[in-house]
């Protein structure tokens, strides 16, 4: 069977460095972190105080006052960010075959907001439950997906992924498979988190997984430097636009890039913890070049899951220098999350959209918050992380990595598009 092509014809994108796609960009060229104290709740008796929060997002124009009420928030970015990507690529669904038309999108942890709110409720009650009626609807992580459906009547296929911090780039494989196979048209993809709450925040604590920097929370995410001390929880969506790539002709679409290869492996090691030698993600980013039929010599730009943790950035790094041998010199490497924290569920579609970001504007987003001396025995720093600056760059492969908690490692490759 023919293998089909699959473009980017439409980005939309909600983070703690802006409501939409340009502001994003602007602020990550600018090396913006968006970290800051929390402000969703009473976080004062926490480890950890700051957070990259959504910040001024008005979807008032978007939801009914019942809807704003009943929906999570997770739910809110989501439809922003799909809003944006929707207007961006300039679908008429009433124009279309609905049934070729579908949404892939994912959550890690779902209605957190909802979830923290209702048991509160009950607990600080005399144990008569009192549930709101759109609990589970609420909560569910599947119901973004959903509700992106019903918003825009795309009744083709539709689903969600959850793999923790993986999510949103198994929806976008998993939206690129179905294309490729000829099974859809457009696919609306990507993932959406709302974690800043007390039990996302109290719960990674306990694992001792978020830096505890308080008196500094902008300079708090510290990819791949020595006094990295764990990652800054972000909240967010971020929405692409699939379509196979002669339905984008026919329509005259704008198209910013193809996706030609993805890799999806397991470390089949620990719950949370990275494999240490960096194998499953040196097997993801192996995939997703072979699939695209492509050698190591010709990436030039990795976004890298990069969290800020002590093992999953020597991990990562690993990697990349086991993988690329001498290459590995010549390739732009950066982390995003050090300015829009680790989006957990969504992480992994910002920064695809970042990814494809630079490639169109020859540009690298930096990694911001390296000091000089702040370096890490275990690291070569002869590589280049992008520290601090954003670079000029041509890059013709992009490529962008997310790895989850349970061992879950995903690559996506991204080529430049040459009409």
């Amino acid at each position: 069977m023919e293998q089909k092509r699959v473009v980017i014809t439409g980005l939309g994108m909600v983070t703690s460095l802006g409501n939409d796609v340009p502001t994003n960009w602007h602020n990550l060229l600018q090396g913006k972190s968006g970290a800051d104290l929390i402000t969703h709740f009473d976080a004062s008796k926490f480890k950890t105080r700051f957070a990259c929060e959504v910040k001024d997002l008005d979807v008032s124009h978007l939801f009914d006052p019942k809807e704003l009420r009943r929906y999570d928030r997770y739910i809110h970015y989501a439809i922003k960010s799909a809003e944006e990507a929707i207007q961006d690529a300039h679908i008429n669904i009433n124009q279309e075959d609905a049934l070729r038309y579908g949404v892939v999108y994912g959550s890690g942890m779902g209605g957190v907001y909802t979830l923290d709110t209702n048991i509160g409720a009950f607990g600080a009650g005399d144990g008569t439950p009192r549930y709101s009626p759109f609990f589970i609807p609420m909560i569910i992580t599947n119901m973004a997906a959903g509700m992106i459906a019903i918003r825009y009547g795309f009744k083709g296929v539709n689903f969600a992924t959850t793999s923790a911090c993986a999510s949103s780039t198994h929806a976008i494989a998993n939206a690129y498979y179905q294309i490729r196979m000829g099974l859809a048209d457009v696919i609306l993809t990507g993932g959406s988190e709302a974690a800043v709450e007390c039990c996302g925040v109290g719960g990674f604590n306990a694992l001792h997984a978020l830096s505890t920097r308080n008196e500094s929370p902008q300079t708090a995410s510290r990819p791949f430097s020595a006094s990295r001390d764990g990652f800054v929880l972000g909240e967010g969506a971020g929405t692409i636009i699939l379509e196979e790539y002669e339905h984008a002709k026919a329509r005259g679409a704008h198209i910013y890039a193809e996706l030609v290869g993805t890799g999806l492996t397991a470390d089949a090691y620990h719950l949370t913890a990275s494999d240490p030698n960096g194998i499953g993600a040196k097997n993801a980013m192996q995939l997703a070049m072979s699939e695209a039929g492509i050698t190591p010599e010709q990436i030039d730009y990795i976004n890298t899951h990069g969290t800020s943790t002590p093992i999953g950035d020597l991990a990562e790094v690993k990697a990349i220098q086991e993988l690329f041998g001498e290459h590995a010199y010549n390739i732009n490497i950066t982390s995003s999350k050090s300015m829009t924290g680790h989006i957990l569920g969504g992480t992994g579609a910002v920064e695809a959209i970042i990814s494809i970001l630079s490639m169109q504007h020859s540009m690298v987003t930096p990694t911001i918050n390296h000091e000089e001396g702040d370096e890490d025995p275990k690291i070569d720093y002869k590589l280049n992380f992008t520290f601090n600056k954003a670079q000029q760059r041509d890059i013709q492969y992009a490529m962008s990595n997310n790895f989850g908690f349970g061992g879950h490692n995903a690559s996506l490759l991204f080529k430049k598009l040459t009409l």
